[in-house]
């Protein structure tokens, strides 16, 4: 047996199959997405004896092959099609040994469906605890299938999955029961004007409108003595079918497994009543975010300076190192810069990651998307647009990609257009400096004014997200209406394994995803603030020399007023003069222009930006502030630094699209450039009118 085998990991939702597929898998897994559609693939190599590899796909959680979203339908397009690629030699559904009577039922559809199948019960260290025992010969004889009861907590079960993976040939593809006994004539007709298709699979084409091979609705509606029944007629149907399956389920289960209620811990009940509450549920919430920022700043701060210094490092040994030359700067001032502005960010979305993945791997993310969602939806968001929004404080690419769990696409697509406004980690240094700039000092019930700036900021981003996503789910003409439906899983402690896997996952996607695009904008940057046109950038030396000849400056000052120069007469430096026509209204001249230009690669990149320009010789905070607050504004006099100007640059950060990585991620995740175009000129536009009249109001 040489070939590869494909194997298809269905199951419901909190049935533990994610930990499953990592058993099986562990780090040879890589993730996409479905061609064409933004649902995510998650496929990985299993290694099987005699060399034999198995192909695992774990597809999107769904209750039943009744599919009400784009995800669930996608297991029942893979499941059809016999010639893809995908086509499974054998499906493995999973299931809790907590729910196994409503697990079944997805299981009798896939087995009506001919492929062989086996059943996985997971979460086997709770049987005990829950008083579950189960007769698992009878119930392999009556499922007529092969069971492998397992444990992934305690590594218990895996192999059984692998042998029968192994001997798929083995396994049974004779359907538990008779389903279509529903409507035996209907279905008889069926069968007789499409004799070689399965039955069930035409049954699945007409209810469900999903194509398989060259067969679709409009073959059967070109029969002349074989009519479709109306809706209603089918979904009647589908319902007397569920009934059929859950009657031989329950039949089955009676024999098969028993419960001993004494025995069952119900501890659940107890913590819900808490983590639910109407307040207490809410102020828990607030305090584990707190927690959770609080520990994303306070680690990710280390290992974040650490690789800033090392490729800054990095950065100038090359420059000492290698031949001076184009090639050289372009390495030390493009290409490893623009790498470190990739990794820096792997930290908080290391942090974010570890902490999203403990609450959804214990149980308690349910409770928050149950606990949000009575607010959220009249705003047109979803109770699980809370994640995203909260993440977006560390950082706006994790959260745009933490989206993917909503199910409805236009709930999803509000989230990520809305996100952006709250305020990331990396607008801290500009609103930093500028508070500090323009905020006086002095204090309101305790708390300085600039303190209170700082969260007003914050309150601002929060504010103007859930006030973007109502008029966006008022003006958007999407269709999506959905109903709010969410498990309470059991509550667990997380599995090390899953969380580890998760984390380099998640953070292996953003490096690889939004980094390539990241890296090549920062060498475009990079180009257009090295070159420049005419002899004002190429005699920048001369010309500088010349004009300081008479002051003694010493070789590094010098150096700096070159620097200066030539940034204001290359490219980046004109373009800063030719829009500055259009923000000398807002309060801003051509250096603060650049600035803006420059931060789009990234926002702290705008205090190290305006430190160049301004000639700084170190990265003080201080000395920055110094020689920002001696800047004067040419058009109007007296500091350009001022309430108005100051009040007017917060604003506009506060509201302006966040950074090109977050632009790239917003593609990827919408897999179309029309929604992160429309996202930033409709922000960049929100920006602008706000900052402006802002200025005109205060100066």
């Amino acid at each position: 047996m040489s070939k590869q085998i494909n194997v298809a990991l269905i199951g419901n939702p909190n049935t533990g199959k994610t930990s499953v597929f990592n058993a099986l898998t562990g780090l040879h897994q890589k993730v996409g997405n479905y061609p064409g559609i933004t649902v995510e693939k998650k496929e990985g190599i299993c290694k099987l004896p005699r060399g034999v590899k198995a192909h695992i796909i774990d597809l999107p959680g769904t209750y039943s092959l009744n599919a009400s979203s784009l995800d669930e339908n996608v297991v029942i397009e893979l499941l059809l099609n016999k010639k893809g690629k995908d086509f499974p030699d054998i499906a493995i559904v999973v299931s809790d040994v907590e729910n196994l009577k409503r697990n079944l039922l997805l299981f009798t559809q896939i087995k009506d469906l001919e492929i062989p199948t086996i059943l996985v019960i997971n979460m086997a260290d709770r049987m005990s605890r829950r008083g579950i025992s189960l007769d698992i010969p009878f119930l392999e004889a009556e499922l007529k299938t092969k069971i492998a009861v397992v444990s992934t907590r305690k590594n218990e079960g895996i192999d059984k999955i692998k042998d029968l993976i192994a001997n798929y040939r083995e396994q049974s593809t004779t359907p538990c029961l008779n389903a279509s006994e529903i409507d035996k004539p209907y279905f008889d007709r069926l069968q007789k004007v499409f004799p070689n298709q399965l039955l069930y699979k035409l049954w699945l084409v007409i209810t469900q409108d999903a194509n398989f091979g060259k067969t679709d609705r409009n073959e059967f509606e070109a029969v002349a003595d074989f009519k479709i029944k109306s809706k209603t007629d089918l979904k009647r149907l589908q319902q007397k079918e569920t009934i059929k399956r859950y009657q031989f389920i329950n039949n089955t289960l009676k024999k098969g497994q028993t419960i001993d209620p004494a025995k069952a811990k119900d501890l659940r009940s107890k913590l819900d009543r808490i983590l639910t509450h109407k307040v207490w549920g809410y102020l828990i919430f607030l305090f584990i975010l707190l927690m959770i920022f609080q520990a994303i700043y306070d680690w990710s701060s280390i290992p974040m300076d650490f690789i800033d210094s090392s490729f800054a490092a990095l950065s100038e040994w090359v420059k000492n190192e290698l031949p001076s030359g184009a090639f050289t700067n372009l390495l030390a001032e493009g290409i490893i810069p623009g790498l470190g502005g990739v990794v820096i960010f792997i930290p908080q979305i290391a942090f974010l990651f570890l902490f999203i993945s403990i609450l959804e791997e214990s149980g308690y993310m349910s409770r928050v998307v149950f606990l949000m969602d009575r607010i959220m939806r009249r705003f047109g968001l979803s109770g699980k647009s809370v994640v995203p929004l909260i993440s977006g404080t560390a950082c706006a690419i994790p959260a745009v990609m933490a989206t993917r769990n909503i199910e409805s696409w236009k709930e999803r697509l509000i989230t990520i257009l809305v996100t952006p406004f709250t305020t990331c980690s990396a607008r801290l240094p500009v609103y930093l400096i500028i508070i500090s700039l323009v905020i006086p000092d002095g204090n309101f019930l305790g708390l300085s004014y600039q303190a209170l700036t700082l969260m007003l900021l914050y309150l601002l981003g929060f504010a103007t997200a859930i006030i973007a996503a109502y008029i966006l789910d008022r003006i958007m003409k999407l269709k999506s209406k959905t109903f709010f439906v969410v498990e309470m899983p059991n509550y667990k402690l997380p599995l090390f394994k899953n969380v580890a896997l998760t984390v380099l996952e998640k953070t292996k996607s953003f490096v690889f995803g939004a980094g390539k695009i990241i890296l090549a904008i920062s060498i475009i940057l990079w180009f257009l603030a090295s070159y420049g046109p005419g002899e004002h950038f190429n005699e920048a030396e001369a010309i500088i020399t010349e004009k300081y000849a008479a002051e003694n400056l010493s070789q590094d000052d010098l150096d700096h007023k070159i620097d200066s120069y030539k940034l204001e007469h290359s490219y980046i430096g004109i373009a800063g003069h030719a829009i500055e026509p259009a923000i000398r209204p807002l309060g801003y001249d051509w250096k603060i222009g650049i600035a803006i230009v420059s931060s789009f690669a990234a926002r702290e990149v705008f205090v190290g930006t305006l430190a160049t320009i301004y000639s700084v010789g170190n990265d003080e905070e201080e000395t920055i502030k110094n020689r920002m607050a001696g800047e004067v504004n040419p058009i109007l006099g007296g500091p350009l630094f001022n309430f108005a100007s100051g009040i007017s640059l917060l604003l506009f950060y506060a509201f302006a699209m966040q950074c090109m990585s977050t632009l790239a991620i917003v593609k990827r995740e919408t897999n179309s450039w029309k929604w992160p175009t429309l996202q930033l000129v409709f922000m960049t536009g929100l920006a602008y009118i706000t900052a402006l009249i802002a200025f005109q109001v205060l100066k």
